[in-house]
């Protein structure tokens, strides 16, 4: 029983181990010729056009959420010319990449997983490595960098749409006044605001890519091995994205200062 208990979190510290080595493989075999661009615009297209209405559509009622919950807060307290600026750097700073990586893993990762694991179980991963091909090289880093591609670009219209989501519903259903938002927005918001939302973003993304391709590569035998391997790879991939996400922001609050601070 003992030694049952045991095995388990050494099963799991292999697990990220090796989890940890393909994302090191991916990046290694990055720079290794010859990349597979075509792949990689294929894998572009599929992702973005797989995830670009879903992500619009989220982002407008979580934009709204986010600025009705805060301008309400900030009316209680007597400071709604501050709406604009809490919202705005809730929405790019957390929300906004967040909501990419989501749906990314949740949408595009599912597919990738599923595609890689029909190969496993099919034994096309076999042969090609009986060929001399690297099925990492092949199929796991044009589909890793195609997510975040895909992420950091959708990263900025996931900021656009959400920022004038949160406009409208604060002047339309909250009485606040443009100017008063839009000078708030620019008092507290700063460029690095952005450049830490656009780095979340890439980093979810190849996240999102290396758990997918690696439940992909590793799935139990038979169908309902490949089912089971979509669902882990979605939710491994959302324990990661909050958990890198809280580190991520600990650490720039800490190194940036406010501004005015």
């Amino acid at each position: 029983m003992a030694a049952s208990l045991i095995g388990v979190p050494a099963a799991a510290l292999r697990q990220a181990g090796r989890l940890f080595a393909l994302g090191a493989t991916v990046l290694a075999l990055t720079f290794r010729r010859p990349f597979q661009f075509r792949e990689l615009v294929e894998q572009f297209w599929f992702i973005a056009g797989v995830t670009i209405v879903p992500t619009a559509l989220v982002t407008i009622p979580f934009g709204a959420i986010i600025s009705l919950q805060v301008g309400s807060l900030t009316q209680q307290l007597g400071a709604q010319s501050f709406t604009g600026g809490a919202s705005v750097l809730a929405i790019i700073q957390q929300a906004s990449p967040l909501i990419v990586a989501l749906l990314i893993s949740g949408v595009a990762g599912s597919a990738i997983c599923a595609d890689i694991g029909s190969r496993k179980i099919r034994e096309e991963i076999d042969a090609m490595e009986v060929l001399g091909v690297s099925p990492v090289q092949r199929l796991v880093v044009p589909r890793v960098w195609a997510c975040v591609v895909v992420a950091v670009l959708l990263n900025g219209l996931v900021s656009v749409v959400g920022v004038a989501g949160g406009y409208f519903f604060n002047v339309l259903m909250q009485n606040g006044t443009p100017g008063a938002y839009l000078s708030s927005f620019s008092a507290l918001a700063q460029l690095p605001d952005l450049y830490v939302s656009e780095f979340k973003a890439l980093l979810f993304g190849f996240i999102a890519g290396v758990v997918a391709s690696y439940r992909g590569l590793n799935p139990a035998s038979g169908p309902k091995g490949v089912g089971d391997a979509v669902n882990q790879a979605v939710v491994i991939t959302f324990l990661l994205l909050f958990f890198v996400n809280a580190v991520l922001t600990a650490i720039y609050l800490q190194i940036v200062p406010p501004k005015g601070g």
